[in-house]
């Protein structure tokens, strides 16, 4: 593989390549796109040739934003909560992307394009709040073409360095990619590390909803705590006498509480990430039972409990 090659191949499939990657980026597919496109950018003759890249960039990013609005306009916060998976912090994940586009609005899927991770979630957040689609469009598509516009305009006015770095990696690929190959295993390593790190906290008494049915029917006193946003409540129905807390504030306002009083945690969130956290650090306070509810809303909300908020 020569420098020679290589430029080649950029010059001659620019839109192609720029529409693909775009696109299995936006749907979540691990590809980064910026690469790409200044990598293209710096093979343009002219200011006026990006402007064929950026449309590329714009439609395959719109297309994928499409089938996430969609998604969230059908199926609602389980998309969501499906994509949260997927990132680091899979327990504030939900909460932190409803927080921002609740703070945001409309300019969240503007700027949001620069924010790792948030550009696809922040689209069936957009469905699922009920966005009309006029909006989410004309938002997205300024969004996309601020992205990739600057991308493409760093990548033409870099073009001798970015010739430079191609010489190298068609030199030195072999090296190259024993790099990327070592800090991908360290990445996936450092995931594994974090994903047995919370079963280990995640390793303690939950209670189920059936417990939950069969505790209120009796007279022993209880607290829930519902850790989900205010906006995912509205959205979705409430559960009664539950007190609403952010998991980073989950214990204020709770010093008329027994210490010895049965506190039950719930979130919107995968593996009940959320409930999990907040348990640990109301036990830290000196709450002796503290118990998350296994299976969260998702559990709950197969129950006649949860009413709608404005009730």
């Amino acid at each position: 593989m020569t420098a020679h090659w290589l430029n080649d191949f950029f010059a001659h499939h620019s839109t192609m390549l720029i529409f693909c990657n775009v696109l299995l980026q936006q749907l979540g597919i691990p590809v980064p796109a910026v690469p790409t496109l200044m990598l293209n950018a710096s093979q343009a003759k002219s200011l006026l040739a990006l402007g064929g890249m950026s449309a590329s960039a714009v439609a395959a990013s719109l297309i994928a934003d499409q089938v996430w609005y969609q998604a969230g306009k059908i199926f609602g916060y389980k998309v969501l909560k499906l994509l949260c998976k997927m990132s680091i912090n899979p327990g504030s994940c939900v909460n932190q992307t409803e927080a921002r586009f609740v703070k945001w609005g409309m300019w969240s899927l503007v700027f949001g394009k620069f924010i790792p991770g948030f550009s696809i979630v922040a689209p069936p957040v957009a469905g699922a709040l009920g966005m009309s689609r006029a909006k989410f469009l004309i938002a997205s598509a300024i969004g996309a073409a601020l992205w990739s516009g600057l991308a493409l305009l760093a990548g033409y006015a870099l073009q001798a360095q970015i010739s430079a770095s191609v010489e190298i990696l068609a030199e030195h690929g072999i090296q190259i990619a024993t790099v990327f190959s070592v800090i991908l295993i360290s990445w996936l390593g450092w995931k594994v590390w974090q994903k047995k790190r919370f079963e280990h906290l995640a390793n303690i008494p939950h209670i189920s909803v059936q417990e939950l049915a069969e505790l209120s029917e009796t007279k022993t006193p209880f607290q829930v705590i519902d850790l989900r946003s205010q906006a995912l409540i509205n959205e979705t129905g409430m559960f009664p006498q539950a007190l609403v807390r952010n998991v980073n504030k989950v214990g204020e306002d709770l010093g008329h509480l027994p210490e010895q009083q049965l506190i039950i945690t719930f979130c919107a969130c995968p593996a009940d990430a959320s409930a999990v956290h907040a348990a640990h650090t109301l036990k830290a306070m000196g709450f002796t039972d503290v118990r998350p509810l296994k299976g969260g809303f998702e559990a709950l909300s197969q129950t006649p409990w949860i009413v709608p908020a404005n009730k």
